[in-house]
């Protein structure tokens, strides 16, 4: 339907679901992620290679995580960002910067239990620490320069000053589309594809092989799990939709209208939520990744079990009628 004239989106779902998710996404990722990096700090002289990469991960965390309250003053005052142009930059840039490291690090630990799982005599003894930092480094580089340009669209525009866009104004979505849409190829589907290959690879050679340690079958599955949790609920919505929603903008500029626009928009707020939730599940990586993290978990649960164990046992064991005093003779020994 061509119409010069489109109707304003109506914007209170957004105004009332992105600061409620932004809360709960702020408090879960903040103490998961200090908790999380504290226990890998604390074997830092024997931190592995996989855990480089989840120190990694936490940071990108925490640094988005921070800007959060300040998304959330923005949203609850309907859409008003009084924390300068230059800050509004800064806090997208920390989102996108979280979202693709996240992708990155987690396409790293993917790899990394691809050789140790698949090919573990060709990389016994050739994988150090020092070669996962110079590849934390080139991932960290790589995120920059692919996001990097998004600081140069103007996040603000005439008469709106105040507004804080996740993408561009929209005098500049013609110029941004091609660029998202690229940017979503090099930085969501090569690494998708990547961490597909890898774990395609890995079910096949832990299904064929009948002496694989059953823990580390275990592990592997949880982590296939949350990375198929992660990318379907965090990272494909999200990707489709912001480059969808571009395009409506753009057709909208142009006076092409649509009832189904709205809907799409609705849509693409959904998956910013969800985009946001990585930082939360993030931290569930040390469960499955950081081996230091894991056994002090195991050693927390058998610590907790044996004391149930241990306190449920005096209640059941214990005489219901003790006696209050032990009789003794005149000379104080005891009858």
């Amino acid at each position: 339907m061509n119409n010069t004239n489109c109707g304003k989106i109506d914007t209170k779902f957004t105004h009332i679901f992105l600061p409620t998710v932004y809360v709960l996404v702020f408090i879960i990722g903040l103490f998961g992620n200090y908790f999380g990096l504290k226990s890998v700090c604390r074997s830092w002289r024997k931190l592995g290679s996989i855990n480089i990469f989840i120190l990694n991960l936490g940071v990108a965390d925490l640094l988005y995580v921070f800007t959060l309250p300040f998304l959330v003053v923005y949203y609850a005052a309907k859409g008003k960002w009084i924390f300068g142009r230059s800050f509004c930059k800064v806090t997208r840039f920390l989102f996108n910067l979280n979202l693709y490291c996240s992708i990155g690090f987690l396409t790293c630990i993917s790899i990394y239990r691809y050789l140790g799982i698949v090919h573990p005599l060709k990389v016994m003894g050739r994988i150090n620490t020092r070669h996962s930092m110079v590849i934390s480094i080139i991932v960290w580089l790589l995120v920059i320069i692919q996001i990097l340009p998004d600081m140069f669209f103007d996040k603000t525009s005439g008469n709106y000053s105040e507004k804080c866009y996740d993408t561009t104004a929209d005098y500049l979505i013609t110029d941004y589309l091609p660029y998202s849409v690229g940017w979503t190829f090099t930085g969501f589907c090569v690494p998708l594809l990547i961490i597909l290959g890898c774990y395609g690879h890995v079910a096949v050679v832990l299904a064929s092989k009948a002496n694989v340690n059953a823990l580390l079958k275990q592990r592997c599955q949880k982590l296939v799990v949350m990375l198929v949790v992660l990318f379907s609920v965090c990272f494909i919505p999200y990707h489709v939709l912001r480059n969808l929603n571009l395009k409506t903008r753009i057709l909208k500029n142009e006076g092409t209208c649509d009832e189904r626009f709205k809907d799409i928009y609705i849509a693409y707020q959904v998956s910013r939520g969800l985009a946001c939730m990585n930082s939360a599940i993030n931290p569930l990586i040390y469960l499955v990744g950081n081996d230091d993290f894991l056994l002090r978990f195991h050693e927390i649960s058998k610590r907790a079990r044996r004391s149930v164990v241990h306190m449920a046992g005096v209640i059941i064991y214990r005489k219901p009628n003790e006696p209050d005093f032990i009789p003794m003779d005149s000379r104080g020994t005891m009858i």
